[in-house]
């Protein structure tokens, strides 16, 4: 099988390291991969910004895309938008009535950039603070400076529409919180919901979940949107075919786009049931973040 001519890659848990930073040998192996042709496509639940916070660092290809916010926007490295999908205010609005037993753990977030890809204020909205700092501490204090409070939510969904909204909070809690989701026709679960239902979906529902760290956060994005989509449409536009691509990942968000891949590499330290579904679909399962897992699969596959 010939080298892959683009390489997508999760961020958390997949390229970066329990302590947020990428190690020297997958930083490596992404220059070889580059110097070899392949683009490297980033491929993160962040947003754009967030991202660029490891990212800028690495002094990747500008012109190499950065898929952010689940597949909701695409810019280069180098802040050049791409492609981005937005969520209809109806279908946000909808939501926040939806999840009313779930306000103080969400995030509704907009596409509220500069020309240098960096966020404003008013980014990320939410109603709440203190159930949202009790399970995501960390991650609220790194953005404080692009939150702001508003109330009611609906406040903020009166012009400008949200690429993405998000809940996040224990396990169990986010779980009944998707089940609440996934009993209305509209709202489509990747890689859960049968498939004739996407034709019929408003939202497209992504869970990464963290077991060690009884965390869960649900994504609800833009119907269609998805890594896999994201990446499907990149690849095209570049002339690629699904042959030509190898995913690497580590959650359940990432499912879609290790299915668009010719190759997938799931890591050993995704979800124990992510790792069955990837043992009954071919797919391979590498070493974990801290065992440099995305250099592993990067120099397997350039040896081929």
């Amino acid at each position: 099988m010939p080298s892959p001519r683009l390489i997508a890659i999760d961020m958390d848990g997949t390229l970066l390291g329990a302590n947020s930073i990428v190690s020297p040998r997958n930083l490596a192996a992404l220059r070889a991969a580059e110097q070899a042709g392949a683009e490297i496509v980033i491929a993160t639940g962040r947003r754009h910004c967030y991202a660029m916070k490891v990212l800028r660092e690495l002094n990747l290809n500008p012109a190499s895309a950065l898929v952010s916010s689940n597949g909701t926007v695409v810019r280069t490295i180098g802040a050049e938008l791409l492609h981005r999908t937005l969520m209809p205010l109806s279908t946000a609005r909808w939501l926040c009535t939806h999840l009313a037993d779930y306000r103080s753990s969400l995030v509704v977030t907009f596409d509220a950039v500069n020309a240098h890809g960096d966020d404003t204020r008013g980014a990320l909205v939410v109603e709440h603070l203190d159930t949202l700092h009790a399970s995501i501490g960390g991650w609220m204090r790194a953005n404080e400076p692009y939150i702001a409070q508003v109330q009611p939510l609906e406040a903020a969904l009166e012009a400008d529409a949200p690429i993405q909204m998000m809940i996040c909070g224990p396990v169990d809690l986010m779980r009944r919180a998707e089940t609440l989701l996934l009993e209305h026709e509209g709202v489509f679960a990747e890689g859960v919901s049968p498939l004739e239902r996407i034709h019929t979906a408003e939202v497209a529902l992504h869970r990464t979940e963290y077991a060690e760290r009884d965390l869960c956060i649900v994504d609800l994005l833009p119907a269609g949107c998805s890594k896999g989509s994201a990446i499907l449409r990149h690849a095209a536009d570049r002339g690629l075919e699904p042959a030509d691509i190898l995913a690497i990942g580590d959650n359940w968000n990432d499912v879609s786009m290790l299915e668009a891949a010719g190759r997938a590499v799931v890591m050993a330290n995704a979800p124990a049931d992510l790792k069955t579904l990837a043992a009954e679909r071919g797919w391979t399962i590498g070493l974990s973040n801290e065992e440099d897992g995305v250099a592993a699969a990067i120099e397997s596959a350039l040896a081929l």
